[in-house]
């Protein structure tokens, strides 16, 4: 049987972007945003338009859990297990972190800097989209440099994660 590891671990990566999406919508408390009401627009805006962009692709999570006896399904939760691990080893001690800042950065770093995907036309919209937009707005157009410094340390978490991804073998 031949594999597309990149497919899978592709798709693996947007599970558990999903998930962080459903993280984000779930934490109304957080008072991220609290300053800049233009900023927090902006970024609900864009991580709705990824939700919407990794609905179109994946297949709901009890289509997974149901399937886990099917080698592709079984490897594409091996790799989502082994980012998840990795995020969460970066996030020890309940440290605070953006949701949001390490969804954009993860995906731009698989599918912009690494250049994953970029003729598939499954996954064209996460090669295309504007990341650089984002990444003003929450690194360059913040004055909050407590907030800032959060960016960055996930940022820094993205690389590592992506890193780590792209050297897993099946």
């Amino acid at each position: 049987m031949v594999v597309n590891v990149i497919s899978l671990k592709t798709e693996a990566l947007l599970l558990f972007c999903r998930d962080l999406i459903t993280t984000y919508n779930q934490n109304e408390t957080e008072t991220i945003f609290k300053d800049d009401e233009n900023l927090a627009k902006f970024i609900e805006k864009n991580v709705k338009d990824i939700e919407k962009g990794i609905s179109a692709i994946l297949q709901p999570n009890e289509y997974y859990i149901r399937n886990m006896r099917v080698s592709r399904i079984r490897l594409i939760v091996k790799f989502y297990n082994q980012i998840n691990k990795s995020v969460s080893k970066h996030l020890q001690n309940n440290a605070r972190f953006n949701p949001s800042m390490l969804l954009f950065s993860m995906l731009l770093l698989w599918f912009k800097e690494l250049g994953y995907e970029y003729n598939s036309k499954e996954f064209i919209f996460f090669s295309i989209y504007p990341y650089t937009e984002i990444y003003d707005m929450l690194l360059l157009g913040i004055k909050d440099t407590e907030y800032k410094r959060l960016n960055i340390s996930m940022l820094q978490i993205a690389e590592d994660v992506i890193n780590e991804l792209n050297l897993e073998k099946i």
